[in-house]
């Protein structure tokens, strides 16, 4: 089938990022996250610290090969203003997020893929939350030496950050808005397996039998 795309927003320990790499796994597809900040690194000529440290085990996939085949786009000399060095790496990243949806089937983890591929019809866009006391408990149990004021606080400055970004590099759109997704999952009422499951059962409807035929080249049935 034609290739296919999987976009995760997530809350800041509503479990959405495990649900990415399940749902990665189970489909024999790589999950992007930090390492889209790599491509966009290597795309751009800018100094990898400015996208944070990311993982460099992409060096021989595809489209790490056609990015360099692409020109090169070279940061320039100095330091740029927080302001405009984020609107340039945003630009970046979302050069590689068209890309990737374009060239290989995967899963995206947030950077606004959902928004940024809201055109694209080989794409199913899902949101995962979970409720404070879901998401608090999830995030001491992943962090060591964490009290639950100091968990509650990263909890919501993560958030807002997102939230923000999000905001921000759709022209206004709300993150949290059922609207922009395809699926939205409270993840304390469903768990992550059934997140996954419901996820597969999206496409199945959206992509038809493209999809099954796909799922029985892998030797997995839905």
């Amino acid at each position: 089938m034609k290739n296919f795309v999987i976009t995760v927003a997530r809350g800041f320990g509503s479990g959405g990022r495990d649900i990415a790499a399940m749902l990665a796994d189970e489909l024999g597809v790589h999950s992007y996250d930090k390492r889209i900040l790599t491509l966009a690194s290597q795309y751009s000529g800018y100094p990898e610290h400015f996208f944070r440290e990311a993982d460099e085990t992409l060096n021989g996939s595809l489209i790490t090969k056609q990015l360099q085949a692409l020109p090169k786009h070279h940061a320039p000399t100095g330091e740029l203003s927080k302001f405009t060095s984020d609107d340039r790496l945003f630009d970046y990243q979302k050069i590689i997020i068209e890309k990737l949806a374009a060239s290989e089937s995967c899963v995206i983890v947030g950077k606004c893929a959902d928004y940024i591929l809201k055109d694209y019809d080989n794409v199913v866009s899902i949101y995962v939350e979970a409720p404070r006391s879901y998401t608090l408990r999830r995030v001491m149990e992943r962090m060591d030496d964490i009290t639950v004021e100091e968990a509650h606080h990263l909890i919501t400055k993560t958030d807002k950050y997102r939230a923000d970004y999000y905001k921000y590099y759709t022209g206004g759109n709300y993150w949290t808005n059922p609207v922009n997704y395809d699926l939205t999952f409270n993840n304390a009422r469903l768990g992550d397996e059934r997140c996954v499951k419901l996820t597969l059962d999206c496409m199945k409807l959206k992509f038809g039998d493209d999809f099954v035929e796909y799922m029985k080249s892998i030797g997995k049935d839905i």
